[in-house]
């Protein structure tokens, strides 16, 4: 057969997920991690999540809460209270007590993108130390996910991880939150996955068939010795050979679906984020298929941008903002029983970032605007039972940490601090952590450093 210029583009560049499966060609120039199996599932909210309203206090400051958020403060009678703790979470996502009650959540509070160490009186009088482009989404998102937060990023911590980690039969980075700049290596290619059926192929193309054969031999018979079209053949091969493998994972239904189930009704999840999760849990029951020893997934669940609607309902319990949370929550506790069916609870560590918090003070249409720290969440059986790191901040509006008078408050955790810890116990060693981490050495002294967040 003669393959077309068309053909050609598709399968060396193309779009979608079968252009991702590209094979790394690259080796580690720092020993990866050993030991047990290990994985880390990064839940992006995109929009900008209200983390004030996900986790709340309910000691005295909850009628300064109530007081400082206006139109979108939750009454503490509808919160879903966790056991010896002065917190709650949001009435929605009554799923994840359980996960709390176990000690397999952990909460992180007041987290954002940070340049250096900062106060109010310091962002005000440095302007040299801020963040560039703070609340805006699309470089808070890009700061977040590839943790330079003066510049844009090509590539993110997910994907540096896995520059230090070994490939198996597909890579070691995983998204199904498509292309973006968490999972992009220096060197690594992550491989996009959907979150419904199988990857997508061309008619004539799908592994193992003729069509294909005929074209990969075409490219590399054209007698002209070039080792581009050889190496083009040869990364076709991969290609399909890594689309089977995976296809053979994400079609049909895997033991681990079960557990994906409303707690209260028993139906099936069907939102996109258990969708989602519901496949990472099928790569990692693959694991020993894949020749994985460590796994990096990111996954995502948008709506976040919540500037009117984001409550309802006489406690403000309800409204859309409660419907993205009780989705979220549903998923993560699904997503914690699957990885107990398989016996790797305490192997699994999930946690959840945002583009920014949004401000304290509720607006005129029942939402709130974007802000800048924020509350998140890590789930996991090696989190501390119990752990609450962070500080909340000061919840009154113009107060000690809010940089203007509608509570946008400068974040007291970094990202390097939060994630950085959780890279640390994934297996990144102190010395790769400077790869993975740009600006690390600026939280790695002065009594900075990764949370405590997992048990000794």
């Amino acid at each position: 057969m003669t393959l077309s210029r068309r053909d050609f583009v598709r399968l060396t560049a193309g779009t979608g997920a079968l252009a991702a499966l590209g094979q790394f060609g690259r080796t580690a120039a720092i020993a990866a991690p050993t030991g047990s199996y290990r994985a880390m599932v990064g839940i992006f909210l995109f929009g900008g999540n209200d983390g004030w309203n996900m986790v709340i206090p309910t000691d005295a400051r909850h009628a300064t809460y109530l007081a400082s958020r206006g139109s979108v403060g939750i009454q503490r009678t509808a919160l879903t209270p966790l056991t010896n703790s002065a917190y709650a979470l949001h009435p929605a996502m009554a799923a994840l007590r359980p996960v709390w009650d176990e000690g397999a959540l952990g909460l992180v509070l007041n987290a954002g993108t940070l340049f250096a160490p900062l106060t109010k009186a310091t962002y005000q009088s440095r302007t040299d130390l801020r963040p560039a482009n703070l609340m805006s989404h699309a470089d808070e998102q890009d700061h977040w996910q590839g943790l330079r937060a003066k510049e844009t990023s090509r590539d993110g911590f997910l994907g540096r991880i896995a520059d230090k980690m070994p490939a198996g039969s597909l890579p070691p980075v995983m998204s199904l939150a498509g292309s973006t700049v968490a999972v992009l290596g220096r060197q690594t290619t992550p491989l996009i996955l959907p979150s419904t059926g199988g990857l997508p192929a061309r008619s004539g193309f799908t592994a193992g068939s003729s069509a294909k054969n005929s074209a990969i031999t075409a490219l590399g018979s054209n007698g002209d010795g070039s080792a581009i079209l050889d190496g083009v053949a040869q990364t076709l091969t991969r290609n399909y050979e890594q689309a089977a493998t995976a296809n053979s994972i994400l079609v049909g239904t895997a033991p681990t679906d079960a557990y994906f189930v409303n707690p209260t009704t028993g139906a099936a999840l069907t939102s996109d984020v258990a969708r989602q999760l519901m496949v990472v849990a099928r790569m990692i029951a693959a694991r020993g298929t894949l020749g994985h020893t460590r796994q990096n997934f990111l996954v995502s669940q948008g709506g976040y941008d919540t500037h009117a609607g984001q409550v309802g309902g006489g406690t403000n319990a309800t409204g859309f903002h409660a419907n993205l949370l009780g989705d979220l929550a549903n998923a993560m506790a699904g997503f914690h029983k699957a990885m107990g069916s398989l016996g790797l609870a305490g192997n699994v560590t999930s946690f959840t970032m945002s583009d920014f918090g949004r401000t304290y003070l509720g607006n005129g249409q029942n939402g709130t605007d974007h802000a800048w720290g924020s509350n998140h969440l890590v789930m996991g059986g090696d989190v501390a039972p119990g752990a609450v790191l962070g500080s909340y901040p000061d919840p009154v509006l113009g107060g000690a940490d809010d940089i203007t008078k509608e509570g946008r408050f400068v974040p007291g955790v970094a990202q390097e601090e939060y994630l950085g810890a959780i890279a640390r116990w994934h297996g990144v060693a102190d010395a790769d952590l400077p790869y993975v981490f740009p600006n690390w050495s600026t939280w790695s002294s002065a009594g900075r450093g990764p949370l405590a967040l997992f048990k000794p």
